[in-house]
């Protein structure tokens, strides 16, 4: 018997007492198992550490294209050469390109798996868009796939796909142009949606144009998939090889155009008065210079020129291409110091942006380049433009379509203000992810969309601290994260299956990024690490793996557990704060051999009474006894310690076994906010290995200085646990702690 108490002291670590106990046995699923054997094997052209490869390749495309916008009938119609070049190791027989607008034919695969019911009062507007009974003719009208002699290539369109068979093979390091004529009818956003369209304004008569997707373009082919051709089925966006643009487009003699590239023949389209404030745009860093003010585009409403001119633009190293034209445009801009260049901070807007937009867009895109930099890379394009339309939100290289209209007497809310700053800067934020860390947003949305709203957060938390930003905190995210699991889905799932998009794919992803930064890594290993990740992949094609191992082999921190519980599971974190007992070590000599020896009030439980929980702390400390250590503790050391000095040292001390359950499967890190008696506090953080052993259940013991009256876990909320009532003790002493932990939630 005397040899089971010497263990009270000696297994003090694992949270073994003097009461003999029967420990529970492990629940074990492998959480903290490694993730080598579910990540693709590293190759030479992807290594384990996450870096491209020694022999990383991709491909490139090259656009040459002339477009023209016909305000008339709104149509576009365009021809473009497209040389494409194969930096692949392999030899192509064929090549496949994206035909976004078929999504818009009515034999499109999209409309065929809509699901849909009956229900009454249903909205006229629904069902006419539900059924196509606006008549409206969508798709491309691919009139000639040619070599570059003009001689007829063979060529198959399946739905948003187009095959397209080479004369000849095209071997590695090859390149092949041809062109590819066609056109389409722009469809009205009110009607049908989508990502690219039309808005009309019925008091003036005139058009916004927003457009994008609007040209066959090239898949990628890479190392891992080979030809990305899967289905653009509405939610799933884009995989586009990187290459150099020329475009030239056609409008209106009075329209205003904003797009991807750098403007060309400045001298041709503008007058020389919105050259001049061009031109001093260039060089004003404080505030916005306008360029095209309000009173000449209301002017320009009313004119409505049958002249046309064309405007030509050209870009460097991008993935796409969208242009934004309308005579109803107000255009504003500013330059930004990144690094050693200056790019452009755009904004084009109607009067029915303003006074919103005048105010806030410009300043909006220059603070997202600015904050995305520092955690990335330095902005490298001319400019960056956000483009007023209503109810949108979409990226493009340079370019982006953004919501946020005030009323129509101009005021608006601090909500509006708050939606608008968001989309802006989320929109602006995807010329990073995926315009030059290009991940495949058909096939992992959360790379694109949660690491973007990830970037989001810190650039509004950074820039606009007075507005009360939840997307991407661990609070905001709670609310899902205990609603039906039946509606939920990995984050490691196709775009196309994911139900909750928007918590998922957004939200959550964004929110695991925050506690990785905030309660996991720290601030400092992952900036660092995230910044690896951004520098590696800048203008290359990254998977999910690479991201992975990027973290980890910049930061070495295992974060196996953490990938595969945030990004493969739709577990939930839940810790709860079982039990708490206070201990402290019996000081008087006691007959420790007799069984049937009577304990005084407030010493070891009585038999049958071990496992009750106390519910507070009044009945003061359990009292345990530590004795010499026996020689058979030192194995073959012939060194003795000091018995007398350590116990010395616990006689004064506290001692807190606290009990914790694992419920939501999610395993964190613990974080504990012990309350003393004398007010004071502390927060004390224990790494997510703690659950490494014992999945469901741990037991650990804290030894402190003095006497503690209230222990809560998460106290700052910071890992997204979805019940706060089971974080607290005493349970019953303090219900103040409960109020003020709902109040905060």
């Amino acid at each position: 018997m005397k040899q089971l108490l010497l263990l009270a002291f000696m297994l003090v670590s694992l949270g073994t007492w003097a009461q003999e106990q029967k420990p529970e046995a492990p629940k074990w699923q492998g959480k903290f198992e490694q993730l080598d054997q579910t990540l693709p094997t590293p190759n030479e052209y992807r290594s384990g550490s996450g870096a491209p490869g020694p022999k990383y390749w991709q491909q490139q495309a090259d656009y040459d294209m002339a477009i023209e916008l016909n305000d008339l009938n709104q149509s576009i119609s365009g021809k473009e050469t497209i040389t494409y070049i194969n930096n692949s190791p392999d030899v192509l027989r064929y090549l496949w390109l994206q035909l976004d607008q078929n999504i818009l034919d009515k034999e499109s695969n999209t409309a065929k798996t809509q699901t849909s019911s009956i229900r009454d009062s249903t909205a006229a507007k629904s069902m006419a868009g539900q059924f196509n009974l606006y008549d409206y003719e969508g798709g491309y009208k691919v009139k000639a796939v040619t070599d570059v002699n003009g001689k007829p290539l063979s060529y198959t369109i399946n739905k948003t796909m187009m095959r397209v068979d080479l004369p000849t093979p095209l071997k590695s390091g090859d390149k092949y142009s041809f062109k590819v004529e066609w056109s389409f009818n722009v469809n009205d956003r009110n009607l049908y949606g989508g990502r690219s369209g039309l808005e009309f304004f019925p008091e003036d008569g005139n058009y916004v144009y927003t457009i994008a997707q609007f040209f066959p373009r090239m898949c990628v082919y890479d190392d891992v998939v080979g030809w990305q051709n899967k289905q653009f089925l509405g939610r799933g966006e884009f995989t586009l090889p990187f290459g150099n643009y020329k475009v030239s487009i056609t409008v209106p003699a009075d329209h205003i155009i904003g797009a991807t590239g750098s403007l060309k023949n400045a001298a041709q389209v503008l007058t020389k008065a919105e050259m001049d404030r061009f031109e001093k745009a260039k060089n004003t860093y404080d505030k916005p210079v306008i360029i095209v003010t309000q009173d000449e585009a209301i002017a320009r409403e009313k004119t409505k020129s049958t002249q046309k001119k064309t405007w030509q633009f050209e870009a460097t190293n991008v993935r796409d291409f969208a242009f934004a034209s309308s005579r109803k445009f107000i255009w504003d801009a500013m330059a930004v110091k990144i690094g050693d260049k200056t790019p452009l901070a755009m904004s084009y807007y109607p009067k029915e942006g303003n006074p919103l937009w005048e105010k806030e867009s410009t300043m909006a895109v220059k603070n997202t380049i600015e904050v995305y930099s520092k955690y990335t890379v330095d902005y490298p394009y001319p400019h960056a433009t956000s483009v007023h339309a209503a109810s949108i939100g979409m990226e493009y290289p340079m370019i982006c379509f953004n919501f946020g209209r005030p009323k129509k007497d101009g005021t608006y809310d601090n909500a509006t203000l708050q939606r608008m700053l968001g989309v802006v800067i989320h929109e602006v934020g995807h010329n990073f992810f995926p315009m030059i860390i290009n991940n495949d947003e058909r096939q992992t949305t959360w790379m694109d969309e949660g690491i973007d709203s990830f970037v989001q957060l810190m650039t509004e938390l950074e820039r606009y601290p007075q507005l009360d930003w939840s997307r991407g905190k661990p609070a905001g995210i709670v609310p899902y994260m205990k609603g039906d699991k039946s509606i939920m889905r990995p984050l490691m799932t196709n775009s196309e299956q994911v139900i909750a998009f928007g918590s998922e794919q957004y939200a959550k992803a964004a929110t695991a990024l925050y506690i990785l930064r905030e309660s996991v890594m720290g601030k400092e290993l992952f900036d660092k690490s995230f910044k690896e990740y951004a520098q590696r992949w800048a203008f290359k094609h990254p998977k999910p793996a690479d991201f992975f191992r990027t973290m980890e082999d910049a930061s070495a921190v295992d974060l196996d557990w953490f990938w595969k519980g945030w990004f493969y599971t739709t577990d939930n974190v839940d810790i709860s704060l079982d039990n708490v007992k206070w201990y402290k070590v019996r000081t008087e000599k006691t007959n420790l051999e007799n069984k049937d020896m009577k304990v005084a009030k407030g010493d070891l439980a009585k038999e049958g009474d071990a496992n009750q929980k106390p519910s507070d702390f009044s009945k003061g400390p359990e009292y345990f006894t530590v004795i010499p250590t026996d020689n058979r503790f030192y194995g073959e050391f012939a060194n003795r310690i000091d018995d007398k000095a350590v116990m010395a040292k616990m006689e004064n001390k506290n001692f807190y076994e606290i009990t914790l359950t694992n419920k939501g499967g999610l395993v964190m890190p613990v974080i504990i906010e012990w309350t003393f008696k004398d007010g004071s506090k502390e927060i004390e953080r224990l790494p997510a290995e703690i659950w490494r052993i014992n999945e469901t259940k741990v037991t650990k013991v804290f030894a402190k200085e003095k006497e503690v009256v209230s222990v809560v876990l998460d106290p700052q909320k910071e890992t997204a646990d979805i019940t706060i009532e089971d974080n607290v003790f005493p349970k019953v002493a303090q219900p103040s702690k409960f109020d003020e932990l709902k109040k905060k939630n």
